[in-house]
């Protein structure tokens, strides 16, 4: 089941400026050291950021929240699988609001998929919760090969 829905739009150049005033004040307050790694070895630096900037507003709006009642921007971050799935990983108020909307008996897995096409990133996160026992959400199976004879 469906326990929330986010998505969260930003303007890549309104980041750059943030970064370009602000730098590490802000790079500190608003993303984690893995987070920040991640951004400051990719070429493309301020869509990285604005990407997770827009992933972590899209969370707290499908946490039900925004960015009050507690939750921290650091509460809520984004990492990639080696395939580069990114995975939303969620702590501290986050974390804690998560159990608390999650019904008894479920786990919540916590979806994101973000993009981003110059001067815009986005971000969608999608939270559900499956019955304990239910085999793990992952990447969907390679389609079978035709077989040639």
């Amino acid at each position: 089941m469906i326990l929330g829905i986010g998505t969260d739009l930003a303007n890549i150049d309104r980041i750059a400026g943030v970064l370009e005033r602000h730098g590490d004040r802000f790079r500190k307050r608003v993303f984690t050291a893995r987070e920040q790694a991640t951004a400051e070895r990719r070429v493309q630096t301020a869509a990285t950021y604005a990407k997770r900037w827009a992933a972590k507003e899209a969370c707290s709006k499908a946490l039900g929240t925004g960015l009050r009642m507690g939750i921290a921007w650091k509460d809520m971050a984004v990492t990639n699988l080696a395939t580069g799935q990114p995975v939303m990983t969620l702590t501290g108020w986050a974390a804690e609001r998560l159990k608390a909307m999650t019904p008894d008996g479920h786990e919540a897995v916590v979806h994101v998929t973000l993009t981003d096409d110059h001067p815009w990133a986005q971000a969608f996160v999608v939270i559900e919760a499956l019955p304990l026992g239910s085999p793990s959400p992952g990447p969907a199976p390679a389609p079978a090969q035709p077989q040639l004879t």
